[in-house]
């Protein structure tokens, strides 16, 4: 049984992508160690998998029917105009964009090398990893409406309260340049949706844009379905292992304390806004307060390391500083707020 485990454990490093790996490794793992509690513990994860999957489907077309119809150029306008009505569109329209973490990057750069005010880019930046609709749908499946809603309208505000922020300090010398030198339009290789064509919502009509309607769902339901996965069993483990107790002595109840270390566990330990909803739901059964699941999956979203990694090699020190700043601030008013509502 051991060596069922290893084997697992060695499609982290081969032909087997490390999430799959995972998904493998955890069950055979627990298989080896704690045999009686395999069936149930296989029976919550798949009991949440397959509750979930409605879900999943209807996001995944809807992403995919977003790309295919060309929505995605509509965010470029957002960024035409005044000021001030640049950061509203852009907050505003950050949370409906379906860009994932890795797309928003080079969308950023491509703005930031044509020039748009930091400000406004700042904004769409803070509140386009927060949710997106397959974000939304993932989270009301895990947690209900009340947190997927909470999440959007942290999103918009975060996004607001950031751009006005940075608007203020924008005059600056550390944000006149907010580019690394020798930063373009791309980055981490990925194409810049700046790029798109025109819109056309029956995309139906077109073959290019049904084929691209085809791969994007394909991408979209294998990314989900891993991620989901996964999440699913960690948060059977979580339950299974995790003492109710510790977690709602650490982060249960609405005070300061508790919303403050869901950010802070939050920021580092993030997954993704696919898989997080799972895993802070079974962290809620355990005694998570609703403020620290939120302040857990806000501070987290601005963290994500992939992204986080790309963020930094992208943009001078200053404007990095501030977008974590203002991440971390926005998940700790994020969390009191829906801490409030929810109590």
């Amino acid at each position: 049984m051991t060596g069922l485990v290893m084997r697992g454990v060695a499609g982290l490093r081969g032909g087997v992508a490390p999430v799959w790996g995972l998904v493998l490794a955890m069950p055979l793992a627990v298989a080896a160690l704690d045999p009686e509690s395999l069936a149930s513990i296989l029976r919550v994860a798949l009991g949440g998998f397959a509750g979930t999957l409605p879900w999943v489907a209807a996001a995944v077309a809807l992403v995919a029917g977003l790309k295919a119809s060309g929505a995605t150029a509509l965010v470029a306008r957002a960024f035409v105009g005044r000021e001030t009505r640049m950061i509203v569109l852009a907050a505003l329209l950050g949370g409906l964009a379906p860009f994932c973490s890795c797309e928003v990057i080079p969308f950023v750069a491509a703005l930031l090398a044509l020039g748009a005010p930091v400000s406004a880019i700042m904004a769409f930046w803070l509140s386009s990893p927060l949710i997106d609709p397959a974000t939304a749908l993932i989270t009301a499946a895990a947690l209900g409406w009340e947190f997927a809603a909470g999440k959007a309208v942290a999103a918009v505000a975060l996004g607001l309260a950031g751009g006005f922020a940075v608007r203020l300090v924008a005059p600056m010398p550390a944000f006149a340049a907010p580019l690394r030198a020798g930063k373009g339009g791309l980055c981490g290789g990925c194409e810049t949706p700046l790029a798109a064509g025109g819109t056309l919502w029956r995309f139906w009509r077109e073959a290019p844009r049904v084929a691209t309607f085809r791969a994007e769902a394909a991408v979209n339901a294998r990314f989900l379905v891993k991620w989901l996965a996964f999440a699913y069993l960690l948060q059977a483990l979580l339950v299974a292992y995790l003492p109710a107790e510790a977690v709602a002595a650490a982060v249960g109840g609405d005070g300061p304390a508790s919303i403050a270390i869901g950010a802070l566990i939050g920021a580092p330990a993030y997954l993704n806004g696919y898989a997080a909803p799972a895993l802070v739901a079974g962290l809620v059964q355990q005694g998570m307060s609703a403020g620290a699941a939120m302040a857990f999956m806000v501070a987290g979203s601005v963290s994500c390391i992939p992204a986080m990694a790309a963020v930094v090699s992208l943009v001078r020190g200053p404007v990095f500083a501030a977008y974590v700043a203002l991440g971390i601030a926005g998940a700790l008013a994020s969390g009191a707020a829906f801490g409030a509502v929810m109590g």
